[in-house]
């Protein structure tokens, strides 16, 4: 089973989002991610966080309520909760919008999940560790991006410009707009940790 986690970021095409939902899927809503799954007609499991932006929220049963002042956001509270219980397959969802600040943070969550992606109207983001598989589509568009250093001993199949045994360094732009070649790739590194984004619509 999966924990899917709906933020209080943006969404502007709730068919293709509720898309990305499977049925079984723990529904964890981060304070005003519940206002979104009432939009998609989906019924919360739980709902997490200080309850500022969330409207309506008494409705929920199941509700575990914060502070304002805290040390987390409720995102990462949220992936805490799932973590907590036993969900390894996390997927983060409306958790990226206008605020740099939350939006990079929320990306960076995925460093808490042990099989984890964010999904927002354009984009799947996955944090690379070890080795990875995408599933996608021949000619999407896929990029690498170093984070916390250099990402050493990258191997990759299935796409346009590969790698084998290769670094791709902090802060350099090398590893963008790659492209798929096959409906399946992978990508395994051998020190290091990176984003892979598959860019989904445009």
């Amino acid at each position: 089973m999966r924990a899917v986690i709906i933020g209080n970021g943006d969404i502007i095409n709730y068919d293709y989002i509720k898309s990305k939902i499977q049925p079984g899927d723990f529904i964890i809503c981060a304070d005003g991610g519940y206002n979104h799954v009432k939009k998609m007609d989906i019924q919360p499991d739980v709902l997490i966080g200080d309850f500022d932006s969330a409207e309506g929220f008494e409705n929920v049963e199941d509700r575990i309520q914060y502070p304002t002042r805290k040390d987390f956001t409720d995102g990462e509270l949220a992936v805490k909760y799932a973590v907590e219980h036993g969900y390894s397959d996390i997927v983060l969802i409306a958790m990226t919008g206008d605020r740099a600040d939350h939006t990079i943070a929320d990306i960076l969550l995925l460093g808490k999940c042990p099989n984890g992606v964010l999904i927002d109207d354009n984009n799947e983001i996955y944090l690379l560790k070890d080795s990875i598989e995408i599933r996608g589509e021949k000619g999407q568009t896929l990029s690498i991006i170093p984070i916390n250093g250099n990402a050493e001993g990258i191997t990759t199949q299935g796409l346009e410009y590969p790698l084998k045994d290769d670094t791709l360094y902090f802060a350099d732009t090398r590893g963008i707009s790659n492209i798929m070649t096959e409906n399946n790739c992978t990508i395994s590194l051998k020190k290091g940790m990176a984003l892979v984004i598959k860019v989904e619509q445009i």
